[in-house]
């Protein structure tokens, strides 16, 4: 019985503890206007089945092709292509506001 009683003040003096941790820092940025580019790069399939992305990877930078772009390259996977888009990059931040990076994304393409 002492045990039960023990076990409930420990269950009400945890739950009433403040979470551990900061709030999020939300980005107030805007994203930055695409820009006309052209690329080339092999385009290849990443990631895993239900989270899979296209990308074109070129010498210096990789672009992820849009979803309602990725029929267009679909059948030229494993192969170098020459494509012409609007290229706009997303930065990503952990939470507590330190870089995780930045992706680039193509939509609009047209392969030559």
């Amino acid at each position: 019985m002492v045990i039960h009683i023990i076990f409930v003040l420990m269950l009400f003096t945890v739950a009433s503890l403040p979470a551990l941790g900061g709030k999020d820092k939300e980005d107030t940025k805007p994203l930055p206007e695409p820009v006309q580019v052209t690329a080339t790069g092999k385009v290849r399939l990443t990631g895993s089945s239900h989270m899979s992305s296209l990308v074109i990877t070129g010498e210096t930078r990789e672009w992820i092709v849009e979803p309602a772009e990725e029929k267009k390259l679909m059948l030229l996977q494993q192969q170098t292509v020459t494509v012409s888009g609007m290229e706009y990059y997303v930065d990503y931040f952990f939470a507590n506001g330190t870089s995780a990076g930045r992706k680039y994304f193509l939509k609009e393409i047209v392969v030559h």
